[in-house]
């Protein structure tokens, strides 16, 4: 399978033999095809019989070009390994159980590693990975969508990611704009009309990370893909693409035209989501007829939820902002724990005197929402809100989250709504792991969430997807007003009474010098433990201070009314330190302690620590 893979994968590798031809007629990323690309959803492939190949682009778009240029890849020379790759460590493109990487030039230090190449070969290495997964016999063809969020450099990683799926043998179905709960729904939604289910997916995002990144999320049937299994397929990725050859481009006519497909999935996805609220309402078709909701999508993927969910339930949505896509993100980062983020929903709700505000990130799998008075629901809001609905639902469930979570939001689940909280360790897959763990081992989970605003449940397939999570919230307001119910987002901010929230909250990040001599050679993940495990032992000696009894990640320590947790980043060298308290005196304290103790690791750039506690 992978000679298979290795012969037909690299069709589009003609353009790296072409690029001195192009340059003069290069155009933004939203037309990569005019540079560097062989086409696939606007233009058609020509191959002739003759010893080389010639590739025309017949476009809409060339009626611009002043001269048309036919690219020649000698078939005589098909044997040599194509020139004039750059070499790319794949394995450093793992972010978790995602690939993050640069995807676009002109960022100082920030070199590109995430090219059309690199993207083909990892498409490549994800079609052998689910030929293997799915045990595909050749008895069928399996296909793959792919879709992407409103980055720049979007339609040309597209395209590239087309080509690898291809010319691997399986059928490609491209969304455009999607969202990435809406990648992971088309391999379990049924419908022949729209080519579902998918054996595969691959959704083209960085979340809310710079213009100038990208990256990819992967999903099955089964959810979304691990660490394990992106380490296997970067893996595949990387011999692949160190066996392009110029052989593959011949061996590889036509295939990928002909199977690449396009369909407006977004429009099934939506309609679920609308009748998910309208089943909530007891089928009312309009149950949000007179309720006033501003949508701010951040210039990313989540535009559509004014026009093609809250308005068709007869929301008013005036006032929305930020809803056409924009891979700049010029008004602000896309990201419902970003500060200015949160004050522009907050000022378009107050402007607007709507009654709630919804936020989402570029790609839709986080969210955010703002009450009628300003108030947020994000952070241990958001999950205390989600926690109260999802317990009337199911009493006394698990609710899994993060470990940064508050010790208020303990009390409140446990105490006031008569759940358990879990908290578990930081990063939403692996909060949604626990949760399905948990529930494999007897101990019965509805809810995993971050306060990232990753929040996913068991009734839809433990997807972290921010548009649901607001239909939930929705489905609270609509069900309310069917039971006779008024006050539109009163009745959310209601199901917060009790919760108690820290006067004083900070977090500040500890950076680990990895050309520091005290490291010695040693990883910086050797050194943070070292670090974690002696802040430990000092704590063993203040009586004033104590040990979180159950603890999955870092240290965590209650004293002087609050409590702080100190971690090791996932994927950074960095320690980040939280600390809340009734005030910021008492927080001093709490830092102080930590500061006390970590003074003897010289590596241990504290300068943020140091700058808090004597600012106060």
């Amino acid at each position: 399978m992978s000679g298979k893979i290795i012969e037909n994968v690299s069709v589009s590798q003609c353009y790296q033999l072409s690029r001195k031809f192009d340059t003069h007629y290069q155009r933004d990323n939203f037309a990569p095809f005019m540079r560097n690309m062989l086409p696939f959803q606007r233009g058609k492939l020509a191959w002739t019989a003759i010893p080389s190949m010639q590739l025309r682009n017949f476009s809409k778009y060339q009626s611009s070009f002043v001269n048309r240029r036919t690219v020649h890849c000698n078939a005589a020379q098909s044997t040599a390994v194509v020139p004039n790759l750059d070499k790319v460590d794949f394995l450093k493109l793992q972010n978790g159980s995602d690939i993050r990487g640069v995807a676009v030039a002109g960022v100082e230090g920030e070199p590109l590693n995430l090219t059309e190449p690199v993207s083909e070969a990892i498409a490549a290495g994800f079609a052998a990975w689910l030929l293997e997964k799915k045990k595909a016999d050749g008895s069928r063809r399996l296909s793959i969508s792919v879709g992407h969020d409103s980055r720049i450099s979007a339609k040309k990683l597209e395209d590239a990611i087309s080509r690898g799926i291809a010319g691997a043998g399986l059928d490609v179905v491209q969304y455009g704009l999607a969202s990435t709960p809406a990648m992971f729904n088309s391999t379990v939604t049924e419908d022949d009309a729209f080519l579902c289910p998918v054996d595969g997916s691959i959704m083209i995002t960085a979340s809310h990370l710079p213009y100038n990144r990208n990256g990819f999320k992967f999903f099955t049937n089964a959810g979304g893909l691990g660490k394990a299994d992106i380490k296997n397929i970067l893996e595949r990725a990387a011999d692949l693409y160190n066996k392009f050859t110029a052989e593959g481009l011949t061996s590889s006519k036509g295939k990928a035209l002909a199977s690449v497909k396009r369909v407006d999935y977004m429009n099934v996805y939506t309609s679920d989501l609308v009748k998910a609220v309208r089943k909530a309402a007891g089928n009312i078709e309009k149950p949000l007829e007179g309720f006033h909701i501003v949508v701010d999508a951040g210039n990313g993927a989540g535009g559509f939820f004014a026009a093609k969910v809250l308005e068709p339930l007869g929301a008013v949505t005036s006032g929305s902002q930020f809803l056409e896509p924009d891979g700049m993100f010029p008004n602000h980062i896309p990201n419902p724990e970003d500060k200015t983020a949160m004050k522009a929903i907050t000022q378009a709700v107050i402007d607007n005197k709507a009654d709630l505000g919804i936020i989402f990130d570029t790609d839709v799998d986080r969210s955010a929402a703002v009450d009628s008075t300003g108030l947020e629901f994000n952070r241990n809001r958001l999950i205390a809100l989600m926690s109260a609905i999802v317990l009337e639902e199911h009493p006394g469930t698990t609710i899994v989250t993060d470990s940064v979570t508050s010790d208020g939001l303990t009390t409140f689940i446990e105490k006031k709504l008569g759940g358990k909280h879990h908290r578990f360790k930081r990063g939403y897959k692996n909060v949604i792991d626990e949760a399905i763990r948990l529930n494999s081992v007897g101990e019965e989970s509805h809810l995993a969430i971050e306060t990232s605003g990753h929040g996913a449940l068991k009734e839809n397939h433990w997807l972290d997807d921010g548009a649901y999570l607001m239909v939930k919230i929705l489905n609270k307001i609509a069900s309310a007003r069917a039971s006779g119910q008024t006050g539109g987002s009163k009745v959310l901010t209601g199901l917060l009474e009790g919760l108690q929230e820290p006067a004083f909250s900070v977090e500040l990040r500890l950076k680990i010098n990895q050309s520091h001599q005290d490291l010695k050679g040693g990883s910086f993940r050797d050194y943070g433990e070292a670090v974690l495990k002696h802040l430990e032992n000092y704590i063993d000696s203040d009586p004033k201070l104590q040990k979180a009894p159950v603890n999955y990640e870092g240290v965590r320590v209650s004293g002087y009314g609050g409590w702080f947790l100190l971690r090791l980043s996932l994927h950074d060298p960095v320690l980040p330190l939280n600390i809340e308290a009734p005030s910021n005196n008492d927080a001093v304290l709490l830092g102080n302690v930590v500061r006390a103790a970590l003074k003897e690791f010289p590596a241990l750039d504290t300068s943020a620590l140091d700058k808090f506690v004597q600012a106060s």
